[in-house]
């Protein structure tokens, strides 16, 4: 009998942190949270790209109310990725399971239901999230090979990172989990 070991790492609950040769496309200086990754393929969301849009103004947009001085007002809506960007996600703590989540880590989840976004900023909704317009895709394969092409640096995810750091320093922070600083980044990229 022969035992067939898969070869296959996946990648969910890490961080991609873009490499300078990714600075010339919508992944320029991203950190990418990975919620899926399998042989068919990866998901993830980019967490650290804002929009102009805050949460209360995405709220009204689909008419859900919120009271007019509201924490939501200073919390940015994030570009999730260039895929299907009128589409919402929360990332979020909590262990509350609302009509569409996906488990990501023990109290770490993805939902896309508008039940939660109900109830982003009361009591009743996950004390940290991210909301984002979009998401992050590649192909069986795709990401593997972007990875061995050195576009992408990985390391652990981290939701202090995520959801207590501002969106701006993230992808510095991230690296700093690696030990390194963007300073020591060439755009030239080595194989061994």
């Amino acid at each position: 009998m022969t035992l067939k070991i898969s070869s296959h790492l996946s990648l969910a609950n890490q961080f991609l942190i873009a490499m300078p040769s990714m600075d010339e496309s919508y992944f320029g200086r991203s950190l990418t949270y990975i919620c899926e990754h399998d042989e068919h393929g990866a998901m993830g969301l980019v967490v650290n790209k804002t929009t102009d849009m805050s949460v209360k103004n995405l709220l009204s947009e689909i008419d859900i109310a919120v009271p007019e001085y509201s924490p939501l007002d200073d919390k940015k809506v994030m570009s999730g990725g260039p895929v299907q960007e009128d589409r919402g996600f929360v990332l979020h703590t909590g262990s509350r399971v609302w009509s569409s989540s996906l488990q990501l880590e023990q109290n770490f989840m993805v939902t896309t239901s508008k039940d939660i976004l109900e109830n982003l900023g009361t009591t009743d909704g996950p004390e940290d999230f991210v909301v984002t317009l979009g998401y992050a895709g590649w192909g069986a394969g795709q990401l593997e090979d972007e990875i061995a092409n050195n576009a992408w640096l990985t390391v652990d995810a981290d939701p202090e990172i995520i959801f207590g750091a501002p969106p701006k320093e993230r992808w510095e922070l991230a690296l700093k989990k690696l030990g390194i600083s963007s300073s020591q980044l060439s755009h030239i990229a080595g194989h061994s």
